[in-house]
């Protein structure tokens, strides 16, 4: 739309942030991290433009003590997986009943153990991440949550074994994660996999809710009432039941620091349109 410009610009809010500034721009619409695009709207304040924003996640995905275990855990592990992590609705918190822990984790090990850099089996492959600088964030935070104590049962630093060029990044898996541990709180933008042990229905909801994040939430329930009683407690823009797809006549948008825009649907057009009243007309 005229007035309009458009941004998908990962980390770097450089250029949005001068178009922020341009005379003939109206609005921004911006795609990317929370950092970059906090940085956007601070630069769009001084000539009041609208920013909607589509930016990070860290999405809790709640399994409940009625799910089939080993489906839905291979169904988190390759979602978390899936774009080598890059997909900022990823379910990069797995939430699991306290007596299913282990078994869920020895079920998320097979399955990572599962994951190539073979474009010959797609259904399994990963490619590397997007950047020298991303591939470092990523170490990085791996490395820290060893540090905070997170239990490593899958993956770790470095390249995959027999890889020696790319930024490639080992498909890594956090069991008996504790919800203050940086591992479970910042995005990651990886393969990486936390997995929280949770005593209650009420415990997960509030794991879940606590996050600066709200973009996507994950329910797996064989009780489709109870999935959609705990979709009602998250505080997200957007929850999945039962592995259920997104659908492109749905808005996709989340709360908090994931941004205050839409996109899709009528939705994502109403983000673009401003309202005229014309009087005795």
């Amino acid at each position: 739309p005229q007035g309009v410009f458009n941004v998908v610009n990962g980390d770097g809010p450089g250029v949005g942030t001068a178009l922020s500034q341009h005379a003939d721009i109206d609005m921004i619409s911006f795609t990317g991290s929370t950092r970059a695009g906090i940085a956007v709207a601070k630069a769009a304040a001084d000539t009041v433009k609208r920013v909607a924003q589509e930016l990070g996640g860290k999405s809790a995905n709640i399994l409940l003590d009625d799910a089939d275990l080993p489906s839905a855990v291979r169904h988190g592990v390759l979602g978390c997986m899936r774009n080598s992590g890059q997909s900022c609705n990823a379910p990069t918190r797995m939430l699991v009943p306290r007596a299913l822990h282990a078994q869920a984790v020895a079920i998320a090990c097979e399955v990572a153990a599962q994951v190539c850099f073979d474009d010959s089996r797609p259904a399994t492959a990963i490619g590397p991440v997007a950047n020298a600088m991303q591939f470092n964030r990523v170490q990085q935070l791996i490395e820290q949550a060893l540090c905070e104590g997170a239990l490593l049962v899958a993956g770790g630093t470095g390249r995959p074994d027999g890889v020696t060029t790319g930024f490639y990044v080992k498909p890594t898996i956090f069991a008996d994660v504790e919800p203050h541990m940086s591992i479970a709180r910042e995005e990651v933008f990886g393969p990486v996999l936390a997995i929280i042990p949770y005593d209650s229905e009420e415990q997960a909801v509030r794991i879940a809710n606590d996050s600066v994040y709200g973009l996507s939430g994950y329910v797996t329930s064989s009780d489709r009432e109870r999935a959609r009683a705990i979709a009602r407690q998250l505080r997200t823009g957007m929850v999945h039941l039962n592995g259920c797809k997104a659908d492109q006549d749905a808005p996709f948008g989340g709360y908090k620091q994931s941004g205050n825009g839409r996109e899709w649907g009528v939705f994502g057009f109403e983000e673009y349109l401003e309202t005229k009243s014309v009087f005795g007309y």
